[in-house]
């Protein structure tokens, strides 16, 4: 059994596909079934159902793969300690985020980490929380900025920072006129949310549950469209489509022209943590980034938006 077997078979679940999996590889289709034959035969089990149709794991052979993942972060992780062992800031770092943090905490972020550590090459990719997760799982990603609850075995979190919920509105709604908004004050009118598969549509649904019955087809709810980003929701509240659920953080880029912003009563907040591997080897870069996430201004940008 070798390394280079592990790494086919983990292609192979991946894309589901030999010549994909040879491709990503980048060895031939020939010697990439022909090594997972032999570890097959080697480990005296059958890891793939094959047919002329697909290719899909055996039960055994998703547990296989499931440490072979380990093993290959393991193993990457063991050269990557003799690297940072020399400057643990000069490794590229890949972090993650999900949608609704990205594009409010980056702007904060990215240039007070290049002031604190300018060598250090930080490389960010944008998902959703379950993408993220296998991505960090597989070592795709180094860390993710993700929101609570969020709990993952293997996964070490942190607390990154934690932002308030608003009611936002048109400028001219009555809402301009109260303190605050209620659950039933929410109930009552039309709510605009994120797609499905978005955490933080999850996260508002939680917070407020008359909308989840709302969702369920009860009221006219069920009609409403659905948006793809926070930003684009912010642009149909504008044009009078309905109302919406914003953190704080989002909040703060609303032009109070346009929008008209109310905490909710009960107040409603969300966590927004930073997530790695348990055998993650550069502790140091991950401090780095709690610890430059945690001074960049956000923090005290959230109690004004």
């Amino acid at each position: 059994m070798t390394l280079q077997e592990l790494k086919y078979i983990v292609a192979v679940a991946k894309h589901r596909h030999f010549g994909r999996a040879a491709k990503a590889c980048f060895v031939s289709q020939p010697a990439l079934s022909a090594a997972v034959r032999k570890l097959e035969d080697e480990l005296d089990i059958i890891i793939f159902e094959r047919n002329s149709a697909s290719i899909s794991l055996t039960a055994v052979g998703r547990a296989v793969v499931d440490q072979a993942i380990l093993a290959l972060a393991a193993a990457d992780s063991v050269r990557t300690a003799a690297m940072a062992g020399r400057d643990p800031l000069t490794l590229p770092l890949t972090v993650g985020l999900i949608y609704t943090v990205g594009p409010y905490l980056l702007p904060y972020w990215i240039p007070h980490l290049h002031h604190v550590a300018p060598r250090l090459s930080v490389q960010l990719e944008e998902g959703f929380t379950h993408g993220l997760t296998e991505k960090l799982r597989n070592g795709e990603i180094d860390a993710a900025v993700v929101a609570a609850p969020y709990a993952e075995p293997g996964i070490q979190t942190c607390v990154l920072y934690e932002e308030a919920l608003f009611a936002a509105a048109p400028i001219d709604h009555p809402w301009r006129l109260a303190q605050h908004v209620t659950r039933d004050m929410l109930a009552e009118e039309q709510v605009l949310l994120l797609a499905a598969g978005n955490c933080f549509r999850d996260q508002v649904l939680q917070a407020c549950p008359d909308l989840q019955r709302q969702d369920d087809g009860v009221t006219a709810l069920s009609s409403t469209v659905r948006g793809s980003s926070l930003l684009t929701i912010s642009h149909m509240v504008i044009a009078g489509m309905g109302v919406t659920v914003l953190p704080a953080s989002a909040a703060l880029l609303a032009n109070p022209t346009q929008l008209s912003l109310r905490p909710l009563k009960p107040a409603q907040f969300r966590q927004v943590l930073l997530a790695w591997r348990n055998n993650f080897s550069r502790l140091r870069a991950i401090d780095l980034v709690r610890e430059t996430i945690g001074s960049c201004g956000l923090t005290s940008a959230l109690a004004r938006p």
